[in-house]
């Protein structure tokens, strides 16, 4: 009878359930927007670069090695020969290895010299690889590839020229050696999609007539003759290296780390990528308090709203207890009107979050680079709704216990 009782009350207040509903769901849905964001936003972070098992580079804290490397920001304290990569790359535990070669940029945008092993090694989201969606890799010596996020800001496509500047923020260019585009990748969302990508040999060509960061005066080597030289670095900045067998990560790192021959740091870009989150992960943090507040923030709306609606129904709550409602009926009713408004917008607010997921899914990603994902509730976000739920219940208490103590007289003589 009491369910019977609620029902028939909810429907006779419709409009009003429907408006209710359809706010707290706005909340919770906002509520479950943040947290997605807040988890994808981590777990795009730390998946920027996988199946990587050392980073190495010069001298440097792990977090400065990780942040010029991957991240392309700031610069190398110094560079690693090309004899010691030699050295890490024959050792048997290595499986791999892509050198590096940063310092110049183009138009604001970073240069990385590597080989195209980087683009078959690099992986990230858990194992993707970069994948070219114009043209190709370089062929030629002067040939270029842009990240998406470079060919899509400069207006640049195939066969676009361009000239690499010195430094990055030299206004002296090596304006005597321009390259053209050759290719232009795919959006990765990382720092891949504003790089761009050339040859090791071309790092090594447009520094020909360069000595100690400053071009020769007077000197200009005809490109005919560069591209007769051996072109073999003579330093890069860093290396990405994969091991044969994860057991030997840690034995090789301390090989690196205790190199003779000069100081070189070895990391862990898992390691380090957790180290640098904890740094920036203060925007995390805003949000999850964000979150906190919106659920808070929506179990006061809810109960003022049944505050405003008792006055609404006091003749009703009258009416029930000249014939004898006691207080568990009166509060039972109240509790289970929260209970089903509280159900019905976590499912209306869910089917909203997850349409709109799918609708802003690709343009998430394709600006900011975070991969939200689609999917099924987790365990904790069950838990929450489940929470929020027995909240709402218990929070009706107090309008509950409120609406019982109306007087009958107080309700029968109300004016309408």
């Amino acid at each position: 009878m009491l369910l019977k009782l609620t029902l028939n009350s909810l429907y006779a207040r419709f409009l009003t359930v429907c408006m209710t509903v359809f706010a707290i769901s706005l909340s919770l849905m906002l509520y479950m927007s943040v947290e997605k964001l807040r988890t994808s936003a981590y777990t795009s972070f730390t998946d920027t670069i996988s199946q990587t098992d050392l980073i190495v580079g010069s001298r440097a804290s792990s977090v400065q090695l990780l942040l010029y490397s991957v991240f392309r920001i700031g610069n190398a304290t110094n560079n690693i020969t090309w004899e010691s990569y030699l050295d890490i790359i024959d050792r048997d535990e290595v499986d791999w290895a892509v050198p590096i070669s940063l310092g110049d940029s183009h138009k604001g945008f970073r240069v990385m010299g590597t080989n195209k092993e980087f683009f078959n090694r690099y992986k990230f989201r858990g194992g993707q690889p970069i994948e070219i969606e114009k043209g190709f890799l370089f062929e030629d010596l002067y040939d270029v590839v842009l990240g998406s996020g470079v060919a899509e800001k400069l207006g640049y496509d195939i066969s676009t020229p361009l000239i690499v500047s010195h430094g990055l923020e030299s206004f002296t260019k090596h304006d005597d050696q321009p390259f053209r585009v050759s290719g232009i990748l795919q959006k990765t969302g990382t720092p891949v999609d504003n790089t761009v990508i050339v040859s090791l040999a071309a790092i090594e060509a447009i520094h020909v007539d360069w000595s100690t960061g400053a071009k020769i005066p007077g000197q200009q080597t005809p490109i005919e003759e560069i591209r007769q030289m051996d072109l073999t670095p003579k330093n890069i900045t860093a290396a990405l290296v994969g091991v044969k067998s994860k057991l030997s990560i840690f034995y090789l790192q301390r090989w690196i780390n205790d190199y003779p021959e000069e100081a070189l740091t070895a990391i862990l870009p898992g390691a380090a990528l957790q180290e640098l989150w904890r740094v920036v992960g203060v925007v995390e943090n805003l949000l999850l308090g964000i979150s906190v507040v919106v659920i808070f923030t929506t179990l006061i709306g809810m109960t003022a709203i049944i505050f405003s609606s008792l006055n609404e129904r006091r003749r009703e709550m009258a009416i029930w207890r000249a014939m004898g409602a006691t207080p568990r009926t009166i509060i039972g009713l109240l509790m289970l009107e929260a209970f089903f408004i509280s159900m019905l917008s976590v499912i209306i607010s869910t089917v909203l979050l997850f349409f709109s997921l799918a609708i802003l899914q690709p343009w998430i990603d394709n600006n900011y680079g975070i991969l939200v994902s689609v999917e099924m509730l987790s365990i904790k976000d069950m838990y929450v709704f489940i929470m929020f739920i027995i909240a709402a219940m218990v929070v009706s208490l107090l309008p509950a216990a409120r609406a019982y103590w109306f007087s009958i007289n107080d309700g029968m003589t109300i004016k309408i």
